[in-house]
């Protein structure tokens, strides 16, 4: 199923992209890093799941993939500028009352909003667990690694996946270099924010964002649905979707 993108203008005048599937409650649901909405979301039937249950689902193409701008110059990738981003959506969309979610990136930055204020109803954590929030740094050289070996990594490499995925996905490396130093920490402390109920959902063969546990362990109010896969293979299963809608409808 292909959706057609609709635009707005952040508040620095880059261009951005989301796509839409139902109508009911607001979910705005965020993609991980070098995917888009279409390839997170909706590919796999995910997004066709939980509209079925009833749901307006939205779904952004953060700032440098899939359909949204991707600008080569410092200045538009401030810290947290995917927060602001999300800030400009709801804002530019009217909503005041929705829930929140998204997958290993989306996951971050829909904590890192919370954090900034931002006040879902119900939030979901995916492909996500503790370290992943508060030990950015080590990952986040893999992926500096990721663009630097663009090149000359070789099959078999811990970059080479990765480096596919990004080429299928057109991701400008320049761009995707800014962005990732935009990207802050989240401390366990910080983690008092999230009042909210929480639902961590994490592939049963995905350790790539630490412990889902020891994330829910760490929460106020969470839920653990662990689904089939990796990191990379959990977003493709049914039950991604099926876990979401049990949460959302519980």
């Amino acid at each position: 199923m292909t959706i057609e993108p609709q635009y707005f203008e952040a508040r620095d005048g880059v261009r951005l992209a989301w796509r839409e599937m139902g109508e009911g409650r607001p979910l705005l649901l965020l993609h991980g890093l070098f995917s888009s909405g279409e390839v997170n979301w909706i590919k796999f039937g995910t997004a066709a799941r939980i509209a079925a249950a009833g749901y307006r689902v939205i779904m952004p193409d953060l700032r440098i993939h899939g359909s949204s701008d991707a600008p080569h110059d410092e200045e538009y990738y401030p810290p947290d500028v995917l927060v602001r981003d999300l800030e400009d959506l709801t804002g530019h969309l009217g909503l005041a009352d929705f829930d929140l979610g998204g997958f290993s990136l989306g996951a971050r930055t829909s904590v890192r909003a919370v954090v900034a204020g931002i006040r879902p109803c119900r939030l979901i954590l995916g492909g996500m667990g503790l370290a992943g929030l508060a030990g950015w740094e080590k990952r986040g050289q893999f992926f500096k690694r990721v663009i630097a070996e663009y090149e000359t990594a070789k099959r078999g490499d811990d970059t080479w996946m990765s480096i596919q995925f990004m080429k299928t996905m057109k991701v400008d490396r320049i761009a995707a270099g800014h962005l990732l130093d935009s990207f802050t920490d989240t401390p366990p402390e910080a983690l008092a924010a999230l009042t909210m109920p929480v639902l961590v959902v994490c592939g049963a063969d995905d350790q790539d964002n630490g412990s889902a546990p020891e994330l829910v362990a760490a929460l106020a109010d969470a839920r653990l649905a662990t689904i089939p896969g990796t990191h990379m293979s959990s977003v493709t299963q049914p039950e991604l979707g099926e876990a979401i809608v049990a949460f959302l409808t519980a």
